[in-house]
């Protein structure tokens, strides 16, 4: 068993996990969405993201950008509730966070997806 591959594997899952548990839940209801599970998302689709980019083949590549992707999202997520708190009503402003948080998903379903299939064609 390759340990590497194994990490490499742990991360991309974990970040669509902790992703999906701070999504799940009313759109609109802030008790549903915990901040903390929110800025776990994001550390550890970051740790994802640099384990990938050792990786040189196109399906490296292609999984960099989903995690960049997914990045990209929670991170504004983080943002726009550290800028906002206060300032617009919660519930409107939590559809946002997890409409981009939403975002975030859908791009590590596609990472998870893509190191399934790869995993499958791999041969000995």
């Amino acid at each position: 068993m390759n340990l590497e591959k194994v990490i490499f594997g742990f991360f991309i899952v974990l970040a669509m996990t902790l992703n999906f548990g701070f999504f799940l839940g009313d759109i609109d209801n802030i008790s549903h969405h915990h901040v903390y599970e929110l800025y776990a998302a994001i550390i550890v689709s970051l740790i994802a993201t640099v384990l990938k980019f050792g990786d040189r083949t196109q399906l490296g590549a292609i999984l960099l950008s989903t995690s960049l992707a997914a990045d990209l999202q929670l991170i504004a997520a983080a943002i726009i509730w550290a800028a906002m708190e206060g300032k617009m009503e919660g519930t409107s402003l939590m559809v946002y966070i997890v409409s981009l948080s939403g975002g975030a998903l859908m791009a590590n379903f596609v990472s998870v997806a893509l190191l399934i299939s790869e995993t499958i064609t791999q041969r000995r």
